[in-house]
């Protein structure tokens, strides 16, 4: 399955301070954090593409577009957001939406991606992100490319930078996800989170 009309992306410009290393490439399960990402992603897109300000062989050797954020200053996610809305809207007018994930939660469930591409096609909503118990995970989101603007403009002129009141001021729909064991949103900042997930990844794959 390739979505023509949704962008897909993957935002990687963290500056990954509680890590302590750059986390994109570190190893879980003889791959790098990133790769658990872009395996996932890019079966469900024509085309995607990571946000990120680091040059690495990684990506030239495996013919990824990188893509810098287009306001300087590292300001956070919502500024990956826009930055690939603006990439879709200068290199294709078939798309309509963007579709964003983490580079750094290996574990989360392909059917969002499913889900996402559904909503889509139903347009009840300009922006979907995904919720796991009642808690929000927004980095995981469907956004219509019609809110560029709007986004420009409050990320420039009113200074906003968190994804969850962005999204809450512009009428989010949530998609809930149940689980049982462990929140499959789970993402890895830390060394120790890093060996949480490794042995996670042990009993999952028993």
């Amino acid at each position: 399955m390739n979505e023509h009309n949704i962008l897909g992306s993957i935002l990687a410009g963290g500056k990954s301070k509680r890590m302590g290393e750059d986390k994109l490439f570190l190893n879980l399960n003889n791959k790098t954090l990133i790769e658990h990402t872009i395996n996932k992603v890019k079966k469900y897109f024509k085309e995607l593409i990571i946000i990120t300000n680091k040059e690495n062989e990684f990506f030239t050797k495996n013919n990824l577009t990188t893509v810098k954020d287009c306001i300087e200053g590292q300001l956070g996610p919502l500024v990956g957001i826009l930055t690939a809305m603006k990439w879709a809207k200068e290199n294709s007018p078939k798309y309509s939406w963007i579709a964003s994930f983490p580079c750094d939660t290996p574990f989360f469930p392909e059917n969002i991606i499913s889900k996402f591409i559904e909503e889509s096609k139903k347009k009840e909503s300009l922006i979907l992100c995904a919720s796991s118990h009642g808690r929000k995970h927004n980095i995981f989101g469907l956004w219509s490319i019609d809110l560029y603007d709007k986004l420009y403009n409050d990320i420039v002129n009113n200074k906003v930078r968190k994804v969850q009141d962005w999204t809450k001021a512009n009428n989010i729909k949530n998609l809930e996800f149940e689980f049982v064991d462990y929140d499959p949103f789970f993402n890895i900042n830390t060394a120790e989170d890093l060996e949480f997930a490794k042995k996670l990844s042990l009993k999952i794959n028993k």
